[in-house]
């Protein structure tokens, strides 16, 4: 069990009282065949419970501050000082990443690795005489590390004179023998959906080369992946496991589906992207996506952006609306030419794990739980930590209380299903009961490998979860109660064309006090709730 997993186990400090509750008013089962739900693979499921891991673009465009190159980069410019691929495995261990994929080859062509195939790689740059071999140093350090390996190898080549010609084929086959045969266990091979373009493909003219959709021979490379790494992931082209979500900003839809229909069937009144970031409900295959960003604004180090690195409160929204959606989050990092993260963009990277840590440090579903209902054993399993159990939602319309036998103040709900039966809920509720009634807190849509949602804070005896819509019965692998801490940071504020004023806080689960006369706010001000005209300065 994992270290995030062992922090949700239940802890025997207070008691509390889990009541199964029939509610039977607006549930809505679909009766889809069980039988026909689409349902992860075993490699799939293991995938998604990594849920963070990191990328990393070094490579020839580090030194020559660009984010694509096109082919004809010398490589000796490739010449990092102080090149420490142990720092940069260690960094995403310690910020509590499970595995990191290099850029082994992007789409100028340039290997990390001195591939037989071509001269355009390390073997011929000044960094350790032509003698080095990134790739190597990099598997080397994830074995140290416990870390798992993930390579990048982009189809597109810039610099390979027959890419857009048959044996180009040949060329990328060969090398994707290479990376998956000498370097240990790879859980995810990541070909780029970027092919074709403008290039110098070995000739001195910049010209631009396209492909059809169907050039590469995405057959055969596959036989390669499962022939070499049964166990790899395969991100890109037409046999991919996963599925890209549809933006590089870092989220993913608040209604969020694992499944997907095939590309031939998607709606062609919605843009392609919009389809990816939410998923489709009757999809006929388990499809899940990663969701992949930046912690600068390009993938490669830029000097120039050593000041826009993405604030805490930024990383936080992106891990709540990628994990915390049923999404697994790939964070990128971008070593300098030195071939060192940045001190910078390691200590942003290790702030950010400590808050999270501090938003899951206690689960307040603790204590010896009991249960006042049917089915006590079963439910039990939806509050044990563990993912392999589950509480089924055998009523017409599931729903549970969590009694904490005294008031508690909360703002995060965390809810699992257990997907190895397949995604089932489409839409629940969460409400609280104080001051003798019951109150709405939120509702949400899909839940899938893991939910997470943030609110105001709430006061509350008990909180109540109904399960409104579901394709089939649901089956609740895990719940958690949080309080976490607020990121305190100044809001922003804005005034449109029209006058209206907004007030943006990086932390959604907080309120914002202001006034409009010049004095200081407090918690008797005027609660901010949506934009509002005003003329004239306000605090």
């Amino acid at each position: 069990m994992n270290r995030k997993n062992k922090r949700l186990k239940l802890k025997s400090e207070t008691l509390l009282t889990i009541l199964l509750t029939l509610c039977v008013n607006s549930f809505n089962l679909q009766g889809q065949n069980i039988q026909n739900l689409p349902k992860p693979s075993i490699k799939q499921l293991q995938w998604q419970q990594m849920e963070t891991i990191a990328f990393v673009h070094f490579s020839i465009n580090t030194f020559t501050d660009k984010e694509w190159g096109y082919g004809n980069e010398s490589p000796e410019l490739f010449n990092p000082t102080n090149l420490d691929c142990r720092q940069w495995v260690k960094i995403c261990k310690d910020a509590g990443m499970k595995g990191v994929i290099l850029t082994a080859k992007h789409h100028d062509g340039f290997c990390l690795w001195p591939s037989k195939y071509t001269e355009y790689s390390v073997k011929n740059s000044p960094w350790k005489n032509g003698k080095g071999d990134l790739v190597r140093e990099f598997a080397d350090a994830c074995k140290e590390f416990d870390m798992k390996m993930g390579l990048y190898l982009s189809p597109w080549d810039c610099n390979h004179p027959d890419y857009g010609k048959p044996e180009y084929n040949e060329y990328f086959k060969n090398q994707l023998e290479e990376l998956l045969s000498n370097y240990g266990e790879v859980f995810e091979i990541w070909f780029d959906g970027a092919n074709g373009g403008r290039g110098y493909y070995g000739t001195d003219k910049l010209h631009t080369r396209t492909i059809d959709k169907d050039y590469y021979n995405w057959s055969e490379f596959e036989s390669v992946v499962k022939a070499l790494q049964p166990n790899c992931i395969i991100h890109g082209g037409k046999i991919a496991d996963i599925r890209w979500v549809g933006n590089e900003e870092g989220f993913a839809g608040e209604t969020h589906w694992s499944t997907m229909l095939t590309s031939d069937k998607f709606d062609k009144n919605i843009p392609v992207k919009n389809q990816l970031n939410v998923g489709h409900e009757n999809g006929t295959r388990w499809f899940p996506s990663e969701t992949d960003v930046s912690m600068r604004p390009g993938w490669y180090y830029h000097n120039s952006e050593n000041h826009k690195i993405k604030s805490l409160p930024k990383l936080l929204d992106i891990y709540y609306e990628s994990v915390g959606r049923n999404s697994l989050l790939l964070l990128n990092l971008s070593p300098d030419k030195r071939g060192r993260i940045f001190t910078a963009d390691s200590l942003r990277l290790l702030e950010w794990r400590r808050q999270l840590d501090l938003d899951f440090n206690e689960n307040l579903i603790d204590g010896n739980a009991s249960l006042i209902a049917d089915n006590k054993e079963i439910f039990k399993n939806a509050s044990d930590g563990n993912f392999q159990t589950y509480w089924k939602g055998d009523l017409e319309q599931p729903s549970f209380d969590i009694e904490f036998g005294e008031e508690k103040t909360f703002n995060r709900l965390l809810l699992q299903e257990f997907i190895a039966e397949g995604q089932r809920v489409k839409h629940f509720t969460v409400k609280g009961y104080t001051d003798n009634k019951w109150i709405n807190i939120a509702q949400g849509t899909t839940i899938g490998y893991k939910r997470i949602l943030r609110f105001s804070e709430v006061n509350a005896s008990k909180i109540r979860i109904i399960i409104d819509e579901s394709l089939a019965v649901p089956l609740i692998s895990e719940v958690a109660v949080y309080n976490a801490p607020l990121v305190l940071s100044a809001p922003k504020i804005e005034r449109n064309q029209s006058g209206l004023v907004n007030i943006i806080s990086p932390d959604k689960s907080g309120k914002i006090f202001y006034t409009v006369d010049g004095s200081e706010p407090n918690n008797n001000s005027k609660e901010y709730t949506q934009p509002f005209l005003h003329d004239g300065d306000f605090t």
